[in-house]
Protein backbone atom coordinates (compact mmCIF):
# COMPACT_ATOMS: atom_id res chain seq x y z
CA UNK A 1 0.00 0.00 0.00
CA UNK A 2 2.91 2.20 0.24
CA UNK A 3 4.16 2.32 -3.01
CA UNK A 4 0.27 2.84 -4.08
CA UNK A 5 0.61 6.63 -1.87
CA UNK A 6 3.33 7.31 -3.99
CA UNK A 7 2.14 6.26 -6.90
CA UNK A 8 -1.24 7.78 -6.72
CA UNK A 9 -0.86 10.56 -4.16
CA UNK A 10 -2.43 13.22 -6.95
CA UNK A 11 -5.24 11.42 -7.62
CA UNK A 12 -8.55 12.13 -5.82
CA UNK A 13 -10.55 9.66 -4.24
CA UNK A 14 -12.57 7.40 -4.70
CA UNK A 15 -10.99 6.17 -7.72
CA UNK A 16 -10.28 2.60 -9.35
CA UNK A 17 -6.53 1.24 -9.10
CA UNK A 18 -5.35 -1.41 -11.81
CA UNK A 19 -1.15 -2.79 -10.55
CA UNK A 20 0.14 -4.06 -13.72
CA UNK A 21 3.16 -5.98 -11.64
CA UNK A 22 0.32 -8.25 -10.22
CA UNK A 23 -1.81 -8.48 -13.54
CA UNK A 24 1.78 -9.60 -15.26
CA UNK A 25 1.95 -11.93 -12.49
CA UNK A 26 -1.51 -13.06 -12.72
CA UNK A 27 -0.70 -13.30 -16.78
CA UNK A 28 2.31 -15.51 -16.44
CA UNK A 29 0.77 -18.06 -13.82
CA UNK A 30 -2.18 -18.35 -16.12
CA UNK A 31 0.61 -19.49 -18.89
CA UNK A 32 2.12 -21.26 -17.16
CA UNK A 33 -1.14 -23.79 -15.83
CA UNK A 34 -3.15 -24.01 -18.78
CA UNK A 35 -1.61 -25.98 -21.30
CA UNK A 36 -4.39 -24.96 -23.85
CA UNK A 37 -5.23 -21.66 -25.45
CA UNK A 38 -6.94 -19.34 -23.36
CA UNK A 39 -9.94 -17.47 -24.69
CA UNK A 40 -10.48 -14.59 -22.37
CA UNK A 41 -13.73 -13.77 -20.11
CA UNK A 42 -14.64 -10.15 -21.25
CA UNK A 43 -17.00 -9.99 -18.66
CA UNK A 44 -14.43 -10.03 -15.72
CA UNK A 45 -12.26 -7.12 -17.37
CA UNK A 46 -14.46 -4.50 -19.58
CA UNK A 47 -12.10 -2.54 -20.65
CA UNK A 48 -10.82 -3.05 -24.49
CA UNK A 49 -7.64 -1.32 -23.20
CA UNK A 50 -6.86 -4.12 -21.00
CA UNK A 51 -8.39 -6.73 -23.24
CA UNK A 52 -5.97 -6.35 -25.70
CA UNK A 53 -2.87 -6.06 -22.89
CA UNK A 54 -4.40 -9.56 -21.44
CA UNK A 55 -4.19 -10.93 -25.42
CA UNK A 56 -1.17 -9.45 -26.05
CA UNK A 57 0.62 -11.70 -23.37
CA UNK A 58 -0.91 -14.68 -23.09
CA UNK A 59 1.06 -17.46 -24.83
CA UNK A 60 -1.81 -19.06 -26.98
CA UNK A 61 -5.06 -16.72 -26.65
CA UNK A 62 -7.90 -18.42 -28.77
CA UNK A 63 -10.15 -15.35 -28.65
CA UNK A 64 -12.80 -13.89 -26.33
CA UNK A 65 -15.85 -14.70 -24.65
CA UNK A 66 -18.61 -11.90 -24.27
CA UNK A 67 -21.94 -11.25 -22.57
CA UNK A 68 -24.08 -9.71 -24.57
CA UNK A 69 -24.42 -9.64 -28.63
CA UNK A 70 -24.30 -5.26 -28.11
CA UNK A 71 -20.77 -6.08 -26.60
CA UNK A 72 -19.40 -8.34 -28.80
CA UNK A 73 -20.62 -5.38 -31.73
CA UNK A 74 -18.78 -2.58 -30.10
CA UNK A 75 -15.76 -5.01 -29.69
CA UNK A 76 -15.70 -6.23 -33.54
CA UNK A 77 -15.50 -1.97 -33.47
CA UNK A 78 -12.42 -1.90 -31.71
CA UNK A 79 -10.59 -4.39 -33.75
CA UNK A 80 -11.05 -7.75 -31.74
CA UNK A 81 -11.83 -10.83 -33.54
CA UNK A 82 -12.68 -14.36 -32.50
CA UNK A 83 -15.68 -13.63 -30.54
CA UNK A 84 -17.88 -16.43 -28.27
CA UNK A 85 -20.99 -14.76 -27.20
CA UNK A 86 -20.95 -16.98 -24.34
CA UNK A 87 -24.75 -16.66 -23.52
CA UNK A 88 -27.81 -16.71 -25.79
CA UNK A 89 -29.52 -13.84 -27.52
CA UNK A 90 -32.01 -12.76 -28.98
CA UNK A 91 -31.73 -9.32 -29.92
CA UNK A 92 -32.31 -8.67 -33.15
CA UNK A 93 -30.35 -5.21 -34.11
CA UNK A 94 -27.29 -6.76 -32.65
CA UNK A 95 -27.91 -10.17 -33.71
CA UNK A 96 -27.96 -8.59 -37.54
CA UNK A 97 -25.15 -6.47 -36.99
CA UNK A 98 -23.32 -9.36 -35.73
CA UNK A 99 -24.19 -11.76 -38.51
CA UNK A 100 -23.19 -8.91 -41.33
CA UNK A 101 -19.33 -8.87 -39.42
CA UNK A 102 -19.32 -12.68 -40.06
CA UNK A 103 -20.36 -12.20 -43.94
CA UNK A 104 -17.55 -9.98 -43.68
CA UNK A 105 -15.30 -12.28 -42.51
CA UNK A 106 -15.25 -12.00 -38.83
CA UNK A 107 -14.63 -15.08 -36.74
CA UNK A 108 -18.01 -14.93 -34.40
CA UNK A 109 -20.12 -17.66 -33.11
CA UNK A 110 -23.27 -17.56 -30.81
CA UNK A 111 -24.48 -20.22 -27.71
CA UNK A 112 -27.83 -21.95 -27.95
CA UNK A 113 -29.07 -24.65 -26.00
CA UNK A 114 -32.96 -24.14 -27.45
CA UNK A 115 -34.09 -24.89 -30.85
CA UNK A 116 -35.74 -21.77 -30.40
CA UNK A 117 -32.36 -19.64 -30.01
CA UNK A 118 -31.82 -21.17 -33.43
CA UNK A 119 -34.73 -20.72 -35.33
CA UNK A 120 -34.34 -17.09 -34.61
CA UNK A 121 -30.66 -16.62 -36.25
CA UNK A 122 -31.53 -19.11 -39.23
CA UNK A 123 -34.59 -16.22 -39.96
CA UNK A 124 -32.05 -13.88 -39.82
CA UNK A 125 -29.11 -15.48 -41.10
CA UNK A 126 -31.42 -16.19 -44.39
CA UNK A 127 -32.17 -12.73 -44.77
CA UNK A 128 -28.93 -11.42 -44.57
CA UNK A 129 -27.61 -14.55 -47.23
CA UNK A 130 -25.02 -15.92 -44.50
CA UNK A 131 -24.83 -18.35 -42.38
CA UNK A 132 -25.09 -18.30 -38.34
CA UNK A 133 -21.89 -20.05 -36.41
CA UNK A 134 -23.21 -21.68 -33.48
CA UNK A 135 -21.70 -23.42 -29.88
CA UNK A 136 -24.12 -25.99 -28.12
CA UNK A 137 -24.07 -25.14 -24.47
CA UNK A 138 -24.51 -28.39 -22.70
CA UNK A 139 -25.13 -28.55 -19.02
CA UNK A 140 -22.53 -30.58 -16.82
CA UNK A 141 -23.72 -29.37 -13.25
CA UNK A 142 -24.39 -32.12 -10.82
CA UNK A 143 -28.31 -33.26 -9.47
CA UNK A 144 -27.62 -34.60 -6.08
CA UNK A 145 -31.16 -34.45 -5.64
CA UNK A 146 -30.65 -32.96 -2.16
CA UNK A 147 -28.80 -30.26 -3.71
CA UNK A 148 -28.55 -29.17 -7.38
CA UNK A 149 -24.03 -28.41 -7.84
CA UNK A 150 -24.20 -26.47 -10.64
CA UNK A 151 -25.76 -23.71 -12.56
CA UNK A 152 -28.91 -23.96 -13.24
CA UNK A 153 -28.96 -22.42 -17.31
CA UNK A 154 -28.46 -24.48 -20.25
CA UNK A 155 -31.70 -27.48 -20.68
CA UNK A 156 -28.83 -29.98 -22.14
CA UNK A 157 -28.38 -32.12 -19.38
CA UNK A 158 -29.18 -35.52 -21.23
CA UNK A 159 -27.56 -37.46 -24.40
CA UNK A 160 -31.43 -37.58 -25.85
CA UNK A 161 -31.70 -33.79 -25.30
CA UNK A 162 -28.95 -33.22 -26.59
CA UNK A 163 -29.97 -35.32 -29.51
CA UNK A 164 -33.28 -33.95 -29.92
CA UNK A 165 -31.47 -30.14 -30.63
CA UNK A 166 -28.75 -31.32 -32.93
CA UNK A 167 -31.75 -33.10 -35.18
CA UNK A 168 -34.31 -30.01 -35.24
CA UNK A 169 -31.08 -27.84 -36.26
CA UNK A 170 -30.13 -29.83 -38.74
CA UNK A 171 -33.32 -28.81 -40.72
CA UNK A 172 -31.96 -25.22 -40.55
CA UNK A 173 -29.98 -24.24 -43.87
CA UNK A 174 -28.24 -20.96 -42.58
CA UNK A 175 -27.16 -22.47 -39.16
CA UNK A 176 -23.79 -24.20 -38.39
CA UNK A 177 -22.86 -26.14 -35.46
CA UNK A 178 -19.33 -24.84 -34.98
CA UNK A 179 -18.52 -25.38 -31.51
CA UNK A 180 -19.61 -27.61 -28.01
CA UNK A 181 -19.34 -25.59 -24.58
CA UNK A 182 -19.56 -27.50 -21.12
CA UNK A 183 -19.02 -24.73 -18.34
CA UNK A 184 -18.13 -27.11 -15.27
CA UNK A 185 -19.21 -23.68 -13.09
CA UNK A 186 -19.32 -26.07 -9.78
CA UNK A 187 -15.74 -26.35 -9.88
CA UNK A 188 -14.81 -23.04 -11.99
CA UNK A 189 -17.08 -20.72 -9.49
CA UNK A 190 -17.21 -22.46 -6.14
CA UNK A 191 -14.34 -21.17 -4.13
CA UNK A 192 -13.22 -24.34 -1.76
CA UNK A 193 -12.40 -22.28 1.58
CA UNK A 194 -10.00 -24.44 3.11
CA UNK A 195 -8.76 -21.65 4.83
CA UNK A 196 -11.77 -19.95 5.92
CA UNK A 197 -11.64 -18.62 9.62
CA UNK A 198 -15.33 -19.50 10.81
CA UNK A 199 -16.46 -22.67 11.99
CA UNK A 200 -19.58 -22.35 9.92
CA UNK A 201 -17.90 -21.83 6.81
CA UNK A 202 -15.31 -24.57 7.18
CA UNK A 203 -18.01 -26.61 7.46
CA UNK A 204 -19.38 -25.66 4.45
CA UNK A 205 -16.18 -25.78 2.51
CA UNK A 206 -15.37 -29.57 3.38
CA UNK A 207 -18.90 -30.20 1.74
CA UNK A 208 -18.22 -27.90 -1.17
CA UNK A 209 -14.63 -30.07 -1.63
CA UNK A 210 -16.36 -33.33 -1.03
CA UNK A 211 -19.04 -32.45 -3.75
CA UNK A 212 -16.18 -31.20 -6.56
CA UNK A 213 -14.67 -34.39 -5.72
CA UNK A 214 -17.50 -35.85 -6.37
CA UNK A 215 -18.73 -34.22 -9.47
CA UNK A 216 -15.38 -35.06 -11.21
CA UNK A 217 -16.63 -38.05 -13.36
CA UNK A 218 -20.03 -36.95 -14.23
CA UNK A 219 -18.60 -34.36 -15.72
CA UNK A 220 -15.94 -36.13 -17.29
CA UNK A 221 -18.09 -38.77 -18.74
CA UNK A 222 -20.93 -36.44 -19.94
CA UNK A 223 -19.04 -33.95 -21.95
CA UNK A 224 -16.51 -36.49 -23.21
CA UNK A 225 -20.04 -38.42 -24.94
CA UNK A 226 -22.18 -35.26 -25.59
CA UNK A 227 -19.00 -34.20 -27.54
CA UNK A 228 -18.33 -37.50 -29.35
CA UNK A 229 -22.21 -37.19 -30.26
CA UNK A 230 -21.89 -33.57 -31.92
CA UNK A 231 -19.04 -34.27 -33.76
CA UNK A 232 -20.49 -37.39 -35.50
CA UNK A 233 -23.09 -34.85 -37.01
CA UNK A 234 -20.72 -31.90 -37.28
CA UNK A 235 -16.89 -31.19 -37.53
CA UNK A 236 -16.15 -29.05 -34.79
CA UNK A 237 -13.49 -25.95 -34.67
CA UNK A 238 -13.48 -25.64 -30.87
CA UNK A 239 -14.48 -27.39 -27.46
CA UNK A 240 -14.79 -24.58 -24.67
CA UNK A 241 -14.47 -25.52 -20.51
CA UNK A 242 -13.45 -24.13 -17.51
CA UNK A 243 -13.08 -20.86 -15.67
CA UNK A 244 -10.35 -19.30 -13.96
CA UNK A 245 -11.25 -21.76 -10.56
CA UNK A 246 -10.69 -25.08 -12.67
CA UNK A 247 -7.75 -24.09 -15.23
CA UNK A 248 -5.70 -27.05 -14.89
CA UNK A 249 -8.80 -29.63 -14.57
CA UNK A 250 -9.96 -28.41 -17.92
CA UNK A 251 -6.88 -28.06 -19.66
CA UNK A 252 -6.13 -32.12 -18.94
CA UNK A 253 -9.22 -32.95 -20.44
CA UNK A 254 -8.84 -34.92 -23.51
CA UNK A 255 -12.02 -33.52 -25.35
CA UNK A 256 -11.31 -29.64 -24.26
CA UNK A 257 -8.94 -28.08 -26.82
CA UNK A 258 -9.83 -24.15 -25.17
CA UNK A 259 -10.45 -22.67 -21.72
CA UNK A 260 -12.02 -19.60 -20.45
CA UNK A 261 -10.08 -17.49 -18.38
CA UNK A 262 -11.45 -13.51 -16.49
CA UNK A 263 -11.23 -13.38 -13.30
CA UNK A 264 -7.88 -14.84 -12.52
CA UNK A 265 -6.51 -11.90 -14.40
CA UNK A 266 -7.77 -9.65 -11.66
CA UNK A 267 -7.66 -11.73 -8.96
CA UNK A 268 -10.70 -10.40 -7.15
CA UNK A 269 -11.58 -11.74 -3.56
CA UNK A 270 -13.81 -14.28 -4.22
CA UNK A 271 -10.69 -16.05 -5.99
CA UNK A 272 -8.68 -15.82 -2.43
CA UNK A 273 -10.52 -19.03 -1.54
CA UNK A 274 -9.17 -21.06 -4.18
CA UNK A 275 -6.69 -23.84 -3.60
CA UNK A 276 -5.25 -23.98 -7.31
CA UNK A 277 -4.74 -20.31 -7.75
CA UNK A 278 -0.97 -18.59 -6.72
CA UNK A 279 -2.77 -14.76 -7.74
CA UNK A 280 -2.10 -11.24 -7.26
CA UNK A 281 -4.93 -8.64 -6.39
CA UNK A 282 -4.65 -6.49 -9.22
CA UNK A 283 -7.34 -4.20 -9.40
CA UNK A 284 -9.48 -2.45 -6.86
CA UNK A 285 -10.56 0.95 -5.49
CA UNK A 286 -9.40 3.35 -3.04
CA UNK A 287 -11.52 5.22 -0.88
CA UNK A 288 -10.99 8.71 1.72
CA UNK A 289 -11.46 8.81 5.32
CA UNK A 290 -13.51 11.54 6.29
CA UNK A 291 -14.64 10.91 10.20
CA UNK A 292 -14.11 8.85 12.96
CA UNK A 293 -16.55 7.76 15.13
CA UNK A 294 -14.57 6.68 18.18
CA UNK A 295 -11.09 5.56 18.44
CA UNK A 296 -10.87 2.22 16.44
CA UNK A 297 -14.23 3.35 14.13
CA UNK A 298 -13.46 5.49 11.04
CA UNK A 299 -15.57 6.07 7.74
CA UNK A 300 -15.09 6.55 4.69
CA UNK A 301 -16.83 7.89 1.35
CA UNK A 302 -18.10 5.27 -0.98
CA UNK A 303 -17.78 1.68 -0.32
CA UNK A 304 -21.20 0.08 -1.77
CA UNK A 305 -19.76 -2.06 -4.54
CA UNK A 306 -21.31 -5.31 -3.43
CA UNK A 307 -20.84 -8.14 -6.24
CA UNK A 308 -23.74 -9.62 -8.13
CA UNK A 309 -24.91 -13.94 -6.79
CA UNK A 310 -26.22 -15.04 -3.91
CA UNK A 311 -26.78 -12.70 -1.22
CA UNK A 312 -24.00 -13.21 1.62
CA UNK A 313 -20.85 -11.73 3.34
CA UNK A 314 -18.71 -13.01 0.57
CA UNK A 315 -20.43 -10.41 -2.25
CA UNK A 316 -18.93 -7.49 -0.15
CA UNK A 317 -15.73 -5.69 -0.75
CA UNK A 318 -12.69 -6.62 1.12
CA UNK A 319 -9.67 -4.31 2.39
CA UNK A 320 -6.65 -4.39 1.22
CA UNK A 321 -5.41 -4.52 4.83
CA UNK A 322 -6.83 -7.18 6.73
CA UNK A 323 -6.93 -5.20 9.72
CA UNK A 324 -9.93 -3.18 8.60
CA UNK A 325 -13.14 -5.03 9.01
CA UNK A 326 -16.35 -3.68 7.56
CA UNK A 327 -19.06 -3.62 10.59
CA UNK A 328 -21.67 -7.08 10.16
CA UNK A 329 -24.62 -4.47 10.84
CA UNK A 330 -24.07 -1.66 8.58
CA UNK A 331 -21.90 -3.49 5.83
CA UNK A 332 -20.44 -1.33 2.60
CA UNK A 333 -22.95 2.23 2.36
CA UNK A 334 -23.73 3.54 -0.82
CA UNK A 335 -22.36 6.74 0.29
CA UNK A 336 -20.41 6.28 3.27
CA UNK A 337 -18.80 3.24 4.92
CA UNK A 338 -18.09 2.75 8.90
CA UNK A 339 -15.45 0.26 9.53
CA UNK A 340 -12.99 -1.23 12.34
CA UNK A 341 -9.02 -0.31 12.50
CA UNK A 342 -8.26 -1.97 15.93
CA UNK A 343 -4.92 -0.24 15.58
CA UNK A 344 -6.59 3.28 15.53
CA UNK A 345 -4.00 4.87 13.66
CA UNK A 346 -6.10 5.98 10.38
CA UNK A 347 -6.65 9.62 10.78
CA UNK A 348 -9.21 11.81 8.62
CA UNK A 349 -7.85 12.30 5.14
CA UNK A 350 -6.16 8.73 4.86
CA UNK A 351 -6.76 6.26 2.34
CA UNK A 352 -8.07 2.87 2.14
CA UNK A 353 -7.64 0.73 -0.34
CA UNK A 354 -10.50 -2.43 -1.07
CA UNK A 355 -10.75 -4.54 -4.06
CA UNK A 356 -14.10 -5.56 -5.17
CA UNK A 357 -15.70 -9.44 -4.93
CA UNK A 358 -15.99 -9.95 -8.33
CA UNK A 359 -13.68 -9.53 -11.17
CA UNK A 360 -15.09 -6.59 -13.81
CA UNK A 361 -18.29 -5.58 -12.00
CA UNK A 362 -15.71 -2.71 -10.91
CA UNK A 363 -15.57 -1.24 -13.60
CA UNK A 364 -19.48 -0.61 -14.22
CA UNK A 365 -18.47 1.64 -11.22
CA UNK A 366 -15.55 3.88 -12.54
CA UNK A 367 -15.04 5.38 -16.16
CA UNK A 368 -11.17 4.68 -15.44
CA UNK A 369 -8.56 2.35 -13.77
CA UNK A 370 -5.36 4.30 -13.46
CA UNK A 371 -2.43 2.02 -13.18
CA UNK A 372 0.51 1.50 -11.65
CA UNK A 373 3.99 -0.26 -11.95
CA UNK A 374 6.02 -0.32 -8.75
CA UNK A 375 5.60 2.91 -6.79
CA UNK A 376 5.28 4.85 -10.78
CA UNK A 377 1.81 6.19 -11.40
CA UNK A 378 1.46 4.79 -15.90
CA UNK A 379 -1.66 6.81 -16.44
CA UNK A 380 -5.48 6.04 -17.24
CA UNK A 381 -7.03 3.27 -19.08
CA UNK A 382 -10.76 3.58 -19.63
CA UNK A 383 -13.36 1.07 -19.16
CA UNK A 384 -16.39 0.65 -21.01
CA UNK A 385 -18.16 3.16 -18.79
CA UNK A 386 -15.40 5.23 -19.70
CA UNK A 387 -15.60 4.52 -23.29
CA UNK A 388 -19.83 5.39 -22.72
CA UNK A 389 -21.00 1.88 -23.19
CA UNK A 390 -23.08 -0.33 -20.80
CA UNK A 391 -24.05 -3.40 -21.71
CA UNK A 392 -25.75 -5.09 -18.74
Amino acid sequence: MEKFEKAFQHMERPFAWLDFDALDQNIDFVNCLATKPVRIATKSIRSVGVLKYVQEKLHHCAGFMTFTAAESVYLIEQGLDNILLGYPTVEENSIKKLLTYNKEGKDITFMVDAIEQAQLLQSYAAALQTTANICIDINVSTDYKWIYFGSKRSPLDTLQKLKNLTDAIAQLPNVRIHAVMGYEAQLAGVPDLTHATSAKVRTKGMLIRRLKKQSVNKITSFRRLAVAHVKSVAPLAFVNGGGSGSIAYTCAQKEITEVTVGSAFFASALFDHYDSLQLQPAVGFALRVTRQFDDHTFVCQGGGYIASGAIGEDRAPVFLNVRYQLLPLEGAGEVQTPFIDPTGSLKIGDTVYLRHAKAGELCERFSVLHTTRGDTYEGPILTYRGEQQCFL
